[in-house]
């Protein structure tokens, strides 16, 4: 039977008033989103050329490890969306780091470095792995310098990098050269071409996604340019995370309020950088969708609704800056070059 006129008219009016409410209720949410920037600036290390240049070479650097195998390329993979898709990294010895590497692309944007945020940069990030026991091994920070000194070509690239230093090869000097290339590892996808104005960057499935995202209340702690990473939040929030033992950043601050407290991720290229978690428990991002709603917003969502969030989450994969990650060329060692 064909519906009356008037009855026609409101299911019309209904399909159309629902149709504006979607599109406001993302446009509403939109203003707490922002375009990637071409780089991260840091207003205490300038990115010239020199020091970028040869911050790629440190992060490919395997001499400075003990055993001379690692490198911050091996467990933050470039051309692998940066990182290695497994639970726990193994170091040096083959022994597994305590948490998931986190990806290095758009880090730089993040309110700090590491789950617990206990490095304030990524410069200082920098210098952590390379003298963790677990992880790249070095015996220390003197012995870092000593194998950079030993190679005409890094003394040259670290006085040409910090121009003016009487003695530019230093440990700080290391982290500020790797943490300048990493501030301009960032991912631009669709999304970004959909936050500067054009709306048929994204499908009609992604926007209905990004609606979806929105009002179950993930834009809640996944918002900013980095969809993510800017703020602490509690692991379990409305109902207690199972068998959670790491107690998070409470450990770094010492206080019983930041118990469980871990730094938001980044959603950008999350379809790529599973396992999920600090530590790699979540192996699919549907469930790690399903999780994050029940733990978190104390919601429970239709495979409908993951669906849909899954849809707008793939609209977040950015492209890789494929020329910018390639593997340089090391400077050679020489009979000085000591090996831990």
């Amino acid at each position: 039977m064909k519906p009356t006129a008037p009855l026609l008219v409101l299911v019309l009016g209904l399909s159309v008033s629902s149709a504006f409410a979607q599109a406001d209720l993302s446009d509403a949410f939109l203003p707490m989103f922002m375009p990637l920037p071409a780089e991260a600036p840091s207003p205490g290390n300038e990115l010239t050329e020199a020091k970028i240049n040869l911050g790629r070479q440190l992060y490919f650097e395997n001499r400075i490890s003990k055993g001379g195998k690692m490198s911050c390329n091996s467990c933050h993979i470039l051309d692998k969306y940066g990182n290695d898709n497994l639970p726990f990294s193994p170091g040096h010895e083959g022994k597994l780091g305590g948490r998931s590497s986190p990806s290095v692309y758009n880090a730089a944007l993040h309110v700090a470095q590491f789950w617990d945020g206990r490095a304030p940069s990524v410069e200082e990030q920098a210098k952590g792995p390379v003298l963790n026991p677990v992880e790249m091994g070095a015996p220390d920070a003197n012995f870092v310098v000593k194998v950079l000194k030993s190679m005409p070509g890094y003394v040259e690239a670290f006085k040409a990098a910090f121009p003016g230093e009487a003695d530019p090869v230093t440990y700080d000097n290391f982290g500020k050269a790797v943490g300048a290339f990493e501030r301009k590892l960032l991912t631009p996808s669709k999304w970004d071409q959909y936050l500067k104005g054009n709306k048929d960057a994204l499908s009609a499935e992604e926007k209905k996604g990004f609606s979806t995202f929105a009002k179950t209340g993930c834009v809640t702690c996944h918002n900013g340019v980095a969809v993510g990473g800017m703020m602490y939040q509690k692991l379990g929030l409305l109902k207690a995370w199972p068998d959670l033992t790491d107690n998070g950043r409470s450990d770094i601050t010492k206080s019983d309020s930041e118990k469980f407290f871990f730094k938001v991720p980044s959603l950008r290229n999350i379809t790529e950088t599973g396992p999920y978690l600090h530590n790699g428990s979540v192996k699919t991002l549907d469930e790690m969708v399903r999780k994050m709603a029940e733990y978190q917003l104390g919601k429970t969502l239709s495979d409908e609704e993951v669906n849909s969030i899954v849809a707008f989450l793939k609209a977040l994969k950015g492209d890789l800056p494929a020329d910018y990650i390639k593997a340089p060329k090391l400077p050679e060692s020489t009979p000085e070059t000591p090996k831990a």
